[in-house]
């Protein structure tokens, strides 16, 4: 009996000893069949995959949309393949996701290859933060000034108008994978109008039903920003309940705090309670600590993160690179004056005006002041179509109301005014300790917060992240500086987004999954773009395929647009 016992134990033990060896089910063996066929080879690269391991020597084969086989440096020489990518001495890596993207109009208007994006190695855009442009009703569209672009619009009403958006940018042709949150300024505005105030009761209902439907159709959650209006009108509750509606979909609460500045700390509480009530993850947009006078608060934000994970509660948060944020230049104003779309009505309110530059000069006047936080000096201006006001292109805030013979906050007015609040701002607010401190942190991940610009039409002055922002990962923070390692940047800009927002076919290099890959050079990588000279194109991204197809080729745009609608785990099939 035992000797028999024995032999079967060993003949089990060998067994499973070849199992071992043998190709998992559905697994291609990297030691390819010389009949192996393959519609793209990348061989002779440094594979970084995406989880956090160290590089290795390997090559890389696609079938179609996904990746095929991986296998060591010449595995794939004897294997038929329509093309074939030397990798030498550069890195192959899965294509970066962009958690806070702003490329709606670019999809909605433009011609989708996304260029200043996809030169910097981002496969997937993920948008919404605020805002996004489905589900549609009435009341938005005649909040909509633009009358062919609420012909545009009126596409997306009906029950699950949000999938139908995200299906129209597809549909038109776009380079990148294209995703979204639902934005909350969407939701007030579809719920109540532009109006400040509660929702009753019925707009509530109303509310939590477009959210789940939103859910349904592919939205990864609910994006708030709560310094802007209609989202600055959101109460906490209010907040709450809407995460409860989306929790049972696996919906993240990603949020644009009310503070980024002098509550800083007390944005973070509340953002942490609505997840926490809600019962949905947290996601910190754009992780920063505004202001000089709040730069010793961010040890302490990450210690407030640290603590809310050791207790159980899924908080992280993202950022970009740079030291300087941007937004649109209207919102130094105070929100209120927003309220029910009557901004630029009560800006040339001449008895309004005492009233309105005391708030702005005010260090508490109940709103997010970044210009009062940053000072004139540290706000660039940008975006003037007038004429006689484009000398003032990219010029200090400081400047322009001396120029004027003007109190800053009487210029931001007028300014506004004559621009039809069209102007933005870029933000000098942020301290490189600061930031190098964030990178290190396990749970951040990155965005650019910008829209898709090409040099050879873009206009006025943008923030440079719109070309730079991933690039600048790997030339400043990687090989220059030595912030964080090559791997970990890689994980960052990919797979941690992908595990962030339940994407489970992609943001790995992995046999099965989708074959959204880039080839880079670290060695000379680069963002080109500055504050001063920002249309130029980021460089070092040699090559880049989305879904298996070249979107890149030795650094030029192929004209390809393979990417398709990327949906949260909520998405139920059957719907747009």
């Amino acid at each position: 009996m035992h000797l028999h016992r024995f032999s079967v134990v060993a003949s089990l033990a060998s067994l499973a000893t070849l199992a071992a060896c043998a190709p998992r089910a559905g697994v291609e063996s990297g030691a390819a069949a010389p009949a192996a066929s393959y519609d793209v080879v990348i061989e002779n690269g440094k594979v970084v995959d995406g989880t956090g391991a160290a590089w290795y020597y390997g090559d890389v084969a696609f079938r179609g949309d996904r990746i095929a086989a991986i296998g060591p440096r010449g595995a794939f020489r004897t294997a038929r393949a329509t093309q074939r990518v030397d990798a030498n001495g550069l890195v192959v890596s899965p294509g970066f996701i962009d958690i806070q993207a702003h490329s709606i109009a670019h999809y909605m208007l433009g011609d989708g290859r996304a260029l200043s994006m996809v030169t910097q190695g981002i496969t997937t855009a993920i948008h919404g933060e605020g805002s996004s442009l489905g589900p549609v009703n009435d009341k938005i569209l005649v909040a909509e000034t633009d009358t062919a672009f609420r012909r545009i619009l009126s596409q997306f009403t009906g029950p699950h108008g949000f999938g139908k958006w995200l299906e129209y940018m597809v549909g038109r042709g776009t380079s990148q994978n294209v995703g979204s949150f639902l934005g909350d300024g969407t939701v007030r505005v579809y719920a109540k109008g532009e109006e400040a105030g509660p929702l009753t009761t019925a707009e509530r209902d109303t509310m939590k039903a477009m959210v789940a439907r939103s859910m349904e159709d592919g939205s990864f959650g609910l994006a708030s920003a709560l310094i802007y209006p209609p989202n600055t009108y959101a109460s906490t509750e209010e907040l709450i309940e809407a995460a409860k509606a989306m929790a049972p979909f696996g919906g993240v609460y990603i949020t644009h705090m009310r503070s980024e500045g002098d509550k800083f700390l007390e944005a973070i509480d509340e953002a942490m309670r609505i997840g926490r009530e809600g019962g949905v993850p947290v996601e910190i947009y754009h992780l920063k600590a505004s202001g000089p006078r709040n730069w010793p608060k961010m040890p302490l934000a990450i210690a407030k993160i640290d603590s809310a994970r050791a207790a159980g509660q899924d908080v992280q948060a993202n950022m970009y690179l740079y030291p300087a944020g941007g937004n649109s230049f209207a919102s130094c104003i105070p929100p209120k004056y927003a309220a029910g779309g009557r901004l630029l009505e009560n800006l040339q309110n001449p008895s309004l005006r005492a009233t309105m530059v005391a708030e702005m000069h005010a260090s508490d006047a109940g709103y997010e002041n970044l210009c009062e936080v940053a000072t004139p000096a540290n706000v660039m201006v940008v975006g003037f179509s007038k004429p006689e006001l484009k000398k003032f292109e990219g010029k200090r805030l400081d400047e322009i109301a001396a120029a004027l013979g003007k109190d800053w906050a009487e210029a931001i007015i007028d300014l506004n005014v004559a621009e039809k609040l069209g102007l933005g701002e870029i933000l000098f607010l942020m301290s490189e300790d600061n930031m190098k401190l964030q990178l290190r942190q396990p749970w951040i991940k990155f965005g650019t917060d910008a829209g898709s610009q090409d040099p050879a039409t873009a206009q006025g002055m943008v923030h440079p992240r719109s070309y730079g922002n991933f690039p600048r990962i790997f030339a400043k923070y990687v090989r220059e500086e030595h912030v964080i390692p090559l791997e970990d940047a890689v994980r960052k800009a990919s797979s941690a987004v992908a595990t962030r927002l339940m994407l489970t076919d992609r943001g790995v290099i992995k046999v099965g999954l989708k074959a959204d890959v880039i080839v880079f050079d670290p060695a000379t990588i680069n963002d080109n773009a500055t504050f001063e000279k920002p249309h130029q194109l980021s460089t070092g991204v040699r090559d880049m395929f989305v879904n298996g197809v070249a979107v890149l080729r030795n650094g030029q745009h192929t004209g390809a647009k393979p990417g398709v609608v990327v949906r949260g785990p909520g998405y139920r099939r059957g719907t747009p």
